[in-house]
């Protein structure tokens, strides 16, 4: 997705525990930096995780691993490219399904789905300043 912002303020809305929570989850237990375990919440859900802290390169890319506590661990790399001074393209792969896992398809497009609204919720929050689409969707 496109954002509109430097390379430095879309990575700074992930990775400060105060901005996450205008657009994505409600509670980041600190500033997400390499090797440390950061616990997320969501209120909206009840839902409560760690996610481990792979790598970071500031600015560029932020590695990830979360779903271990369920039997579930996957990798999330997220890249920033700067396709102008302040217009930034993000990316998102999450990677290291069970392929063996009856739900793949199911569990996959549920990922893709909750991927592409944090994205845009993430937009709608640096260009816009809106702080009320975060878990908008809860049934």
């Amino acid at each position: 997705m496109k954002i509109n912002k430097s390379a430095n303020r879309v990575f700074e809305a992930i990775v400060d525990p105060v901005k996450i929570g205008n657009y994505w989850f409600s509670y980041s237990s600190e500033r997400w930096e390499q090797g440390k375990s950061v616990t997320l919440r969501y209120d909206e859900y009840q839902a409560e995780g760690e996610i481990s802290i792979l790598k970071i390169k500031i600015n560029n890319e932020i590695v990830f691993s979360w779903g271990g506590e369920l039997g579930e661990e996957t990798i999330v790399t997220i890249t920033f490219k700067v396709l102008e001074s302040n217009c930034t393209l993000i990316e998102i792969i999450e990677s290291g399904f069970n392929e063996k896992d009856p739900e793949l398809i199911g569990k996959m497009v549920g990922q893709k789905e909750g991927w592409v609204y944090m994205l845009s919720c993430l937009k709608s929050y640096l260009e816009n300043g809106v702080t009320n689409l975060r878990a908008s969707l809860v049934h």
